[in-house]
């Protein structure tokens, strides 16, 4: 009986630590969503100095790619640190139908309390060609 009820206890535990403990908040959308809605908004909670991803459907086979640098409001608040294409199949090793999509992965770093916006859109960038097909915007709250 004690070792069922302390089991539980730390499972309860752990559960309830998960979400608080996690050092990251991976936000990710993927194609599906996008083709139902073009215009997407988010919210994220962070910690001050966390580091966080945003994961975004691309399939730059088609012409369209994500701008490389986010569109952050207040700067002083958030910094992008990162930015790498992943292409279909690299994470699982097998291989992708051609033109399949992947994704684009974005790092941020919270550098100090406050709130701003981070805007991103997808298009083709050339001269002429469709602009904010697709537009993706966080608000993040540092606390």
């Amino acid at each position: 009986m004690k070792m069922k009820l302390f089991m539980m206890l730390t499972i309860i535990s752990i559960l309830i630590c998960l979400p608080a403990c996690s050092s990251a908040t991976p936000l990710e959308v993927d194609c599906d969503t996008f083709r139902e809605n073009n215009h997407l908004t988010n919210r994220v909670e962070v910690s001050n100095g966390e580091t966080f991803t945003v994961t975004l459907c691309s399939n730059p086979t088609t012409g369209f790619k994500w701008q490389e640098t986010a569109e952050i409001a207040d700067q002083s608040v958030l910094q992008q640190t990162g930015h790498e294409f992943i292409a279909p199949g690299s994470s699982d090793g097998k291989r992708p139908m051609p033109g399949s999509a992947g994704v684009e992965v974005w790092t941020f770093k919270a550098l100090k309390t406050g709130n701003t916006t981070v805007y991103m859109e997808y298009g083709r960038p050339w001269e002429g060609g469709e602009k904010a097909v697709w537009t993706y915007k966080l608000t993040v709250v540092v606390k």
